[in-house]
């Protein structure tokens, strides 16, 4: 998620509540096995293989889903924006990581008509946000299985305390801008929304005619436009986590073309920044193909961005087309969302306490590019941060984001100042042949700062514990490290 030269200090609460077990044709079926009060229902075939309704997040319990990985989504939508109204039909391909009687899926809102399983129709129950299908069979362990839900009703974005705001499907007057960051993708599509589990999309999406629907990767076919309704189909073949996942509408003015090394570059404007569309898709051109001589290879088949008219305030990575919500980007941010390509989207966290490998990462960048167009370099943004020793980020330690204030800004700036600090430790030579070869190994994963730790000190040579400890984990500005 951008910053840039926003101010973002942003509180997140996160965790849905689940009430009450709803009842079904089938009798009562309660929260799935791991969410708080859940029992077992009497009709499932077996009582010990209940998929978990959080995925093993401890700061997150209810977020994502246990038992089972989804390989890929296919999603079939269709958005009215005059009426606010939303059909969906999502075919979700997973393999069980257990037996299954029963699983979850996450959900906000939308009425569900029906759900199938490998073709078959389930019992399904709807508790918060908890979506809990139980199939007529058993799912073996290690079995692929598929499910269909079919859905509509009109999107309600998701509000957190801090100074986020609004965040998921967010109806606009002519369409939706849609970020979903950190668990709004359940406003629009049943998921396993946690950046845990991974997946490839395939997007179809039906709109008025004149609107355009932006989604993740490469249009696999021109839109095809009959009885007044536009249909846009989009594929994303890399695996993303949820919360990069978009559906953004509305009217836009679009620039297609290739970066400088040969990367197609999609870049789209809402008509109000007509005049930004060359710079932005200029700069995203630039910008990615200079992180791939810094960070490695380009991890995706395409780059670009799009500027909606909705005031959000913020930007946010979506994978393969950041998007910047009512504002003309500068520089900084665009080479911010760019990186996150990197880190972030092709190397995501395995739990959120681990944030600052996104954001720490991404702000860091930003330095880079400003040393890079002789704007300022790392080490002088370094201690110009360093000597404010006021600032509240020393009292939050970065390398353990809090759930109530997942966006402080010191997994952002404290998060890049470690690397800053790491880089001064080791030199150079070691420090970028860190970052690539953390890109690398970790490409299309999902990594943690355990992880980042291990490979440093291996690149390195050198034992790294006092560094990180004083940088992530303690409540006070570091004296020395």
């Amino acid at each position: 998620m951008g910053i840039g030269r926003l101010t973002l200090a942003v509180s997140v609460t996160l965790a849905s509540t689940l009430a009450c077990a709803a009842t079904t044709g089938g009798g009562v079926v309660p929260p799935a096995g791991g969410a708080p009060g859940g029992t077992v229902a009497s009709h499932a075939p077996n009582t010990s293989t209940a998929g978990a309704a959080g995925i093993g997040d401890p700061d997150f319990p209810h977020d994502g889903n246990g038992g089972y990985d989804v390989r890929h989504y296919g999603l079939k939508l269709a958005y009215d924006p005059a009426a606010k109204h939303l059909n969906g039909v999502a075919l979700i391909d997973a393999t069980a990581s257990q037996g299954l009687s029963r699983f979850n899926l996450d959900l906000s809102g939308l009425k569900v008509d029906t759900v199938k399983v490998d073709g078959t129709p389930a019992r399904f129950s709807r508790s918060g946000t908890e979506l809990t299908v139980s199939p007529e069979t058993l799912i073996k362990d290690k079995a692929p299985f598929q499910v269909e839900v079919r859905y509509g009703g009109e999107p309600k974005p998701m509000r957190d305390s801090g100074n986020l705001g609004l965040y998921g499907f967010i109806p606009t007057a002519d369409g939706a801008f849609v970020t979903c960051e950190p668990n709004g993708a359940k406003t629009w599509f049943p998921a396993n929304d946690h950046p845990a589990d991974k997946a490839s999309f395939d997007f179809s999406i039906t709109v008025p005619q004149g609107v355009t629907a932006l989604a993740n990767g490469e249009m696999t076919a021109k839109p095809q436009t009959a009885d007044g309704k536009t249909t846009w189909t989009w594929r994303e073949k890399h695996p993303m986590v949820t919360y990069l996942a978009t559906m953004t509408l509305g009217k836009f003015d679009l620039r297609e073309g290739k970066t400088a090394s040969g990367i197609p570059n999609f870049a789209a404007v809402d008509p109000k920044y007509r005049a930004s569309l060359d710079r932005v898709y200029r700069l995203s051109g630039e910008i990615t193909d200079y992180w791939s001589t810094v960070f490695g290879p380009y991890p995706f088949s395409s780059t670009g961005g799009v500027v909606d008219d909705y005031a959000a305030g913020y930007a946010l990575e979506n994978q393969t087309k950041p998007i910047y919500g009512g504002f003309d980007p500068d520089q900084d941010i665009i080479a911010h969302e760019l990186a996150h390509q990197w880190f972030g989207d092709s190397l995501s966290i395995s739990r959120w306490k681990d944030l600052w490998l996104n954001e720490g990462f991404a702000t860091y960048a930003e330095w880079l590019w400003s040393e890079h167009t002789g704007r300022g370099t790392v080490d002088s943004i370094f201690k110009r941060h360093y000597a404010a020793k006021s600032d509240p980020m020393w009292k939050y330690p970065p390398g353990k984001a809090r759930a109530d204030d997942l966006f402080n800004n010191s997994v952002y700036t404290r998060g890049a100042m470690t690397l800053q600090a790491l880089r001064q430790r080791i030199g150079d030579e070691a420090f970028f042949r860190l970052l690539r070869t953390w890109a690398d190994q970790h490409k299309y994963g999902n990594v943690t700062t355990d992880e980042f730790v291990t490979l440093a000190e291996k690149i390195s040579g050198k034992q790294l514990d006092g560094l990180f400890d004083a940088w992530l984990y303690q409540p006070r500005r570091p004296e020395s490290w």
